[in-house]
């Protein structure tokens, strides 16, 4: 008999049914008044990936124990097996009663576990960033539940709108997988649809500048009204678009100005567009800069690094490529750092803002000069290292500048010999004994060079004719020293920077 109150069942569709058949038997309990029973044993079926014991340690249900029936235990046990999330359905059910014991089974249909899951209607080549985004989510074996279904959904959602595709639309079908028990496969339906393109971009409350200019500071979101260019939209590249916009102000004077509210929208023929409200604030000026904490430098000598005179527009990109980094070297840190200073550094404080004018005051800590100690090279697995430490402009032992640090990695670009986009310089400091050292990080390419060129010249009065032609060679990181050196012939002896070219030619005739 089928106790009353003891089922619990997933009202979901479920594409896997592996619910055995319950034959009902014909012993019934008196419901008419409460009864105690002690169980005598309990009987799980249908799990076929779950521990029993577990199942019964979960459902409260173990051999000994009084029960009620009617009562709440039996509700209880359904409740707590259904709270695990890993059945679609569960029935108790008496198997026999002998005088108060009870004989007990519990049924049950499990979820089905995932075999693999595939996608359809998109490029081979989101399939491996689609994987890693859904790791968290799907585990082979593991359990898909309506939940994990919503999540991995949204996930690829969410990964197609940040490329632009904002109608995307995804299903997960589920079939039975044929070489598997209560095993199913989850296929991500994926329609792209067509990548939404921002129509137009809508400026308020611009007026020190045009709503032109701002619209260039835009690196990666452009409007269709843009020659040739990409009107994607990117939520990402949007919102940095957005900061370059702020960025932009800043350097015009505008310290305050703040896009105050953005929008997007569709029309009625689905083509997006953009709005921003932007509060410009008021354009500030340089005024009164001081200087703190400088001994090694002169005020007049630092104001003349810096560049910035009272009066100037304020622009705060400005200020901080004079301080730390600009490219022509007129900054202040270079003045320091040039001279072994590497531990200085300036903090630009703002001490006063009366109306549009802005007083700063320059803090200072030089620090003591720091020393060279080690100098090493990583990377360079053909060439030899004497090669490169001939170019160098750091040696161990003399004082630290941050103008022949740039100079060695040009001179090491120079040589030809390296991936110049990959070469990097650590220069970890130790403060209590006052020194650097210097890592340079190099990789190896290919530098030899091949000339071919072929040719065919008629024949005349002075020249029967024939083909001419040149083949040359030129390796540019020869070592002669390892000719004579067999394990250093792969397939030909380098690393000492020398250059050596071998060339063929014909007229035709002779060679």
């Amino acid at each position: 008999m089928l106790l009353p109150a003891m089922v619990a069942q997933d009202t979901t569709e479920s594409s896997i049914d592996t619910t055995e058949e319950i034959v009902i038997p014909d012993e019934q309990i008196d419901y008419s008044k409460n009864n105690v029973y002690e169980i005598g044993e309990v009987k799980v079926s249908g799990a076929n990936f779950s521990d029993e014991n577990a199942i019964r340690i979960v459902s409260g249900l173990k051999k000994g124990k009084k029960i009620t029936i009617p009562g709440p235990d039996i509700k209880r046990s359904i409740q707590n097996l259904w709270r695990q999330k890993l059945f679609t359905d569960i029935q108790i059910i008496q198997e026999k009663v002998i005088g108060d014991v009870v004989f007990l089974e519990i049924i049950l249909q499990e979820r089905p576990r995932l075999s693999r899951y595939t996608y359809s209607g998109t490029k081979k080549v989101y399939e491996e960033e689609l994987n890693t985004l859904l790791k968290p989510f799907l585990l082979r074996g593991g359990i898909v539940t309506d939940a994990t279904k919503v999540n991995t959904i949204t996930a690829i959602k969410n990964f197609f709108v940040k490329k632009g595709y904002l109608d995307v639309e995804v299903e997960a079908v589920e079939t039975p997988d044929p070489n598997a028990r209560n095993a199913i496969i989850l296929d991500f339906q994926i329609d792209r649809k067509e990548r939404i393109k921002v129509e137009d971009i809508v400026m308020e409350g611009v007026e020190a500048t045009t709503p032109k200019k701002l619209r260039k500071q835009m690196k990666n979101t452009k409007w269709r009204k843009r020659f040739l260019a990409s009107s994607k939209f990117i939520k990402d590249d949007y919102e940095e678009d957005k900061r370059s916009i702020t960025a932009y102000y800043n350097t015009i004077g505008y310290r305050d100005a703040r896009i105050i509210s953005d929008t997007l929208w569709r029309d009625d023929e689905g083509k997006l567009y953009l709005g921003m409200t932007i509060d410009e604030g008021r354009r500030y000026y340089f005024r009164d800069i001081t200087w703190k904490g400088n001994s090694i430098y002169e005020d007049d000598i630092l104001e003349e690094r810096l560049g910035i005179k009272p009066g100037d527009v304020y622009n705060q990109e400005l200020l901080d490529q004079r301080l730390s980094f600009s490219l022509d070297g007129r900054d202040v840190s270079s003045l320091y750092m040039d001279n072994g200073y590497l531990f200085f550094r300036v903090d630009p404080t703002e001490i006063a803002i009366d109306n549009d004018s802005i007083d700063l005051e320059m803090r200072i800590f030089e620090g003591p000069q720091a020393t060279i100690d080690r100098v090493s090279i990583a990377g360079n697995d053909r060439t030899h290292e004497h090669v490169i430490r001939r170019e160098l402009r750091t040696k161990p032992g003399e004082k630290f500048s941050r103008a022949e640090l740039i100079r060695s990695q040009r001179q090491i670009i120079n040589l030809g010999y390296f991936n110049p986009e990959t070469i990097g310089m650590n220069t970890p400091v130790n403060p209590n004994r006052g020194t650097v050292d210097i890592e340079y990080q190099v990789e190896e390419k290919s530098s030899d060079q091949l000339e071919l060129s072929a040719g065919y010249q008629p024949s005349n009065a002075f020249y029967r004719g024939g083909l001419i032609g040149t083949l040359g060679v030129t390796f540019n990181n020869f070592s002669l020293r390892n000719l004579k050196n067999g394990k250093a012939w792969k397939p030909l002896p380098q690393g000492d920077g020398q250059k050596v070219s071998i060339r063929a030619q014909t007229n035709g005739q002779y060679y």
